[in-house]
């Protein structure tokens, strides 16, 4: 895989069962890259320990003042210089490829992932998390899966160095071949505690993401309350405890690479100590004692790629579960579904069997649910996405088809869900509404139902061509340009231009005062005559256009009729509608049972 060839036609199917598993599946998905920087890995770090080889030949030609053997040594100094050039330059080139490659594909997973669920994803994750994998783990992740082949190619250059001087000089060889190994190894006690410090520095800033995302999503109402130094306040203390975990984990990490530099010295003293008596006694010659003294010297620079891999390993490694946990999440079954076609033909009445929501086809069913939290888990579960666990693995069906059989586009083309709080990208108004549909409504007739004729007025004035055309008027990002009401309303455009077999609207008026909601009702109502339509609301402005109205009590539909029969009829749903108090309700209650039991008697 080269970078030209970036994305992936298929990045494959992730091993999400561990953050482990997940960095061993990212290194064979990359074999072929893993493989040719071992290879050049090799060629430089051999390179590097054959260096003292030469130096060797050359010091021993000098004391022999022969002049073969020295031309012979500089001419191996000089090839094995060239080795290091090369094998640096492509280990550097291939290394970085591998890098980047691996990062791709992670995001490349994680934006599938995350178009895939849609806004069930910050319901199921943080998004402080999500950021944090999406930015800093990514690069985390590419790092570990870049280190490992130079790791590789370190542990066969330092078996190489030690086989090496056991066969070229044994009484120095051993000591080498016993003092290496430990060397490598001497870190292992430091990493548990190493890792967890770099896990708690990683949750911590995770959390302190979250709680700058949120600060800045809220940043107008802050402003409004004035509470913009409260929360600095909190995002300076949490800063405070990621700073304080951070000089706690690079201790360790400072431990370690003093541990790597102070006992491949005391390595090195012992073998000049020891070289040097074996040289005055005659059993060793100088030639000799330089080559192993360079060959330990030179030691240093694998060691630091063990040090190096450590370290990855360690902080990639809770990158990876962070974003193995947002790969694993899925909708019920296999997004490419099985049953393709099938999707042209589901239509019907929409079904939930969780709760018993029935919405007949070519209606508008307005649905009241006393808990706004379980209104919008069940405007996500109508769109094919069960939000608790405890859903199990009951999916909505549309004309009787499961949408959880139909592909993610079958199923979206099916079902579309407004969420209660719609984002807006930024852009021209016409790339707004420049979105997949039917081609059965026209954006011109969309902005209308959705009441949305003074946003196109503030939008022509502030057109910068000065055309007045508020159709290619820029958008800021999140629409932040504009009022709670008016992207709402553009939000409400958006979705009725899509013009999907069943719509469902999950507080599509919250934002907007009740004369302005009762033409977007009426709109709405007009617009979607003979499709079916949902509305999770509780304002009798939008129930009493509804064709029928049921009412979900403890997460099961207990009652449906017109609003008008409801409200004379259903104490639970006239508390929820007018906002009785417990109080009055039971009061309610009472005088209903009373003028009963005189009815029957």
């Amino acid at each position: 895989m080269q970078i030209h060839q970036l994305p992936y036609t298929d990045p494959g199917v992730p091993d999400v069962r561990s953050g482990t598993r997940f960095l061993i599946w990212l290194g064979r998905m990359q074999l072929g890259g893993q493989v040719r920087a071992l290879l050049w890995g090799l060629l430089l770090q051999l390179s590097i320990a054959g260096l003292p080889i030469g130096v060797g030949l050359a010091v021993q030609g000098v004391v022999d003042r022969d002049g073969g053997g020295l031309a012979l040594g500089c001419g191996v100094v000089v090839a094995l210089g060239a080795g290091i050039a090369v094998g640096d330059t492509m280990l550097h080139r291939t290394a970085v490829t591998n890098w980047i490659t691996a990062a791709a594909r992670v995001q490349q997973l994680l934006a599938r992932r995350t178009a895939e669920l849609g806004s069930l994803l910050t319901r199921r994750v943080a998004a402080g998390e999500v950021v944090a994998v999406s930015t800093g783990d990514v690069e985390k992740i590419g790092w570990f899966v870049e280190a490992f082949s130079r790791f590789a190619a370190a542990v066969l250059t330092l078996l190489a160095v030690c086989v090496g001087l056991v066969v070229y000089e044994p009484a120095l060889g051993v000591v080498v071949a016993v003092g290496v190994p430990a060397l490598a190894l001497a870190a292992l006690p430091l990493l548990p505690r190493a890792t967890r410090r770099a896990d708690e520095q990683r949750e911590k800033a995770g959390k302190a993401t979250e709680l700058a995302s949120d600060t800045v999503a809220g940043l107008r109402v802050l402003r409004g309350i004035g509470g913009e130094e409260l929360f600095l306040g909190r995002y300076r203390a949490a800063s405070q405890e990621v700073r304080e975990a951070a000089v706690r984990s690079a201790r360790m990490w400072a431990l370690i690479a003093a541990v790597q530099v102070l006992l491949p010295g005391l390595l090195l003293i012992a073998v000049v100590v020891y070289g040097a008596g074996l040289a005055l006694d005659g059993r060793i010659t100088v030639g000799a004692l330089v080559t192993v003294y360079g060959a330990v010297a030179l030691t240093h620079h694998p060691l630091r790629n063990v040090e190096e891999i450590a370290m990855a390993y360690a902080f990639s490694r809770p990158s990876a579960r962070r974003a193995a946990r947002v790969l694993a999440l899925s909708r019920v079954t296999d997004p490419s579904g099985g049953s393709g076609d099938r999707a042209r033909t589901a239509s019907g009445d929409l079904y939930d069997p969780v709760t018993g929501l029935i919405a007949p086809a070519g209606l508008l069913t307005a649905v009241v649910c006393g808990d706004p939290d379980a209104a919008g888990r069940l405007a996500d579960r109508l769109g094919g996405h069960p939000a608790e666990p405890g859903d199990g693995h009951v999916s909505v069906r549309l004309g009787g088809v499961p949408l959880d059989e139909l592909s993610l586009d079958a199923a979206r083309t099916a079902v579309l869900v407004q969420d209660k709080e719609p984002v807006l990208l930024s852009g021209t108004l016409h790339d707004l509404l420049d979105v997949p549909s039917s081609g059965g409504v026209r954006p011109e007739d969309a902005l209308a139902a959705a009441q949305c004729g003074d946003v196109l007025d503030a939008l022509a004035q502030a057109s910068v061509d000065g055309d007045g055309d508020p159709m290619r008027t820029r958008i800021t990002e999140r629409g932040r340009s504009l009022s709670g009401g008016q992207r709402q309303r553009l939000a409400l455009a958006r979705s009725l231009v899509t013009d999907p077999e069943v719509l469902v609207l999950d507080e599509p008026t919250s934002a907007v005062d009740s004369h302005t909601e009762a033409r977007v009702a009426d709109g709405v109502r007009k617009l979607r005559s003979g499709a079916t339509t949902v509305v999770l609301a509780s304002s009798p402005l939008l129930l009493d256009l509804a064709d029928r109205v049921v009412l979900v009590h403890e997460g099961r539909a207990v009652a449906h009729g017109t609003h008008r029969a409801l409200l004379a009829d259903e104490p639970r749903y006239r508390a929820v509608v007018t906002r009785e108090t417990e109080g009055e309700f039971a009061a309610t209650t009472a005088a209903g049972l009373e003028a009963r039991e005189g009815d029957t008697a």
